[in-house]
């Protein structure tokens, strides 16, 4: 039987912190039948959720998504630690005892849970981690040598939850549309979810986080030669500046690309902290890269997604200014003109 997703996003599909079912919903190739929130009953997703490019019911529970096809349920859920609820876990249950597989991309895995585990055996059915970490990391290559021919765009960000991962998306479909090799290198358990492979690096343990880095951009190169890496928390971001330091400096990037939120002053975490002048923000992240390979960033990815249109474009153009950067939100617009800054100074570089 083709494998059947329902997403389960209880009391929060309509918040980012669902962005794996929103993730899903717009990039995977998986057959998604419906969302589960019961705060959102009788709409649909792309109701709740513009642009999700998928339209599928919104049910109660589990129950309700295994009659309507239902084969497995997703936790479309990525909340902060990554821990698993006890209400999730009871739904968890329920769903297997109604023969229904289970996945999630949390810190806490379902396969190191003895009463899960003897659920699925006892149920028949699967219990799957997205957020593990392969066997034999370390840290990178002493001559930090990378395939040749090989460019890497790495989306990096002024926050966690942004869209650094979208605009990676949109950007290497794009960038393939257009007669390129590019590969999307998923970096956290969302964009595995989508394309079947990576690694989710806020997993590793930190003295390996820029050996997994430098693993994805070769198994990145065994499928192409325009690698773009989705980015991971921020180098402003208290809580998860060190995965994003590590990607940077395992990753070896040639291009970035910068995502912030339109209107956003303060980390969403850490309200104390404000965020930088974004001028301030490039220069920070281009010191960081170079202390193992020189890149610059060529575009500012915006999210306009707390504007309205008119707003929205006042915002890219101000950003424009202020940076002397190309802006754009890649799901408002669409992805080209940031795609064109990006091949751009990609290849410039010969």
């Amino acid at each position: 039987m083709t494998e059947r997703l329902a997403i389960l996003a209880e009391g929060l599909f309509d918040q980012s912190d669902a962005k794996t079912g929103h993730g899903v919903l717009r990039f995977g190739d998986r057959d998604v039948v419906c969302v589960v929130d019961s705060t959102q009953v009788g709409k649909t997703s792309a109701s709740v959720v513009p642009f999700s490019r998928r339209d599928v019911p919104i049910v109660a529970d589990v129950t309700a998504a295994q009659a309507l096809g239902a084969t497995t349920v997703l936790i479309g859920i990525a909340p902060g630690g990554g821990k698993l609820t006890p209400a999730w876990r009871e739904t968890l249950l329920l769903a297997m005892s109604l023969g229904l597989n289970v996945e999630a991309g949390l810190h806490t895995l379902l396969s190191d849970d003895a009463e899960l585990v003897a659920a699925a055996a006892q149920y028949g059915v699967e219990v799957r981690d997205l957020r593990t970490s392969p066997v034999g990391l370390s840290v990178p290559r002493l001559d930090l040598s990378r395939s040749a021919g090989i460019r890497v765009v790495h989306t990096v960000g002024t926050d966690c939850a942004i869209g650094k991962m979208t605009t990676g998306l949109e950007l290497a479909d794009a960038a393939k549309a257009r007669g390129r090799q590019s590969v999307f290198v998923a970096t956290g358990q969302t964009g595995i979810a989508i394309t079947g492979w990576g690694i989710a690096v806020d997993h590793v343990i930190a003295d390996y986080i820029a050996g997994a880095a430098e693993r994805l951009i070769d198994e990145g190169a065994t499928r192409g030669d325009l690698l773009f890496l989705e980015g991971q928390g921020s180098l402003i971001h208290p809580g998860y500046s060190g995965v994003t330091q590590g990607l940077l400096h395992g990753a070896q990037p040639d291009v970035l690309v910068l995502q912030h939120l339109a209107g956003q002053t303060v980390n969403d975490d850490y309200r104390s902290r404000p965020i930088p002048p974004l001028p301030d923000v490039v220069r920070l992240y281009e010191q960081s890269s170079a202390a193992v390979r020189p890149a610059r960033v060529a575009a500012i990815a915006l999210n306009t997604k707390l504007l309205d249109d008119a707003g929205a474009q006042r915002a890219i153009k101000e950003t424009e200014v202020l940076t002397g950067l190309v802006t754009d939100d890649v799901v408002r617009n669409g992805p080209d003109r940031l795609l064109d800054a990006v091949l751009d100074a990609v290849d410039a570089l010969g």
